[in-house]
């Protein structure tokens, strides 16, 4: 049987790119909405991310709420930041 951290690993490799959605037990949080790529995952099972914002604060999976960013949602994502879409 595999490991928690080695499913980790192999559900998110180097590269995944990832959007946050919540961080509630962090009291300086990656704001929601924010993408960044997974640099690697630590022996804890935490991801090390590295954010478009220039943070690197890790992703605990099960704690914090994140969904994967596929390649076409991301590109989307950048053209519209700074649009004000609300009526």
């Amino acid at each position: 049987m595999r490991s928690k951290t080695e499913m980790i690993r192999n559900r998110y490799p180097v590269g995944t790119r990832v959007c946050c959605d919540e961080m509630p037990d962090d009291p300086n949080p990656i704001p929601r909405g924010t993408c960044g790529t997974v640099m690697g995952v630590d022996d804890a099972g935490q991801l090390i991310m590295k954010w478009d914002n220039g943070r690197s604060l890790s992703i605990i999976p099960g704690v914090d709420r994140f969904h994967v960013v596929e390649q076409n949602e991301d590109e989307s994502l950048k053209e519209n930041e700074g649009i004000d879409l609300s009526m």
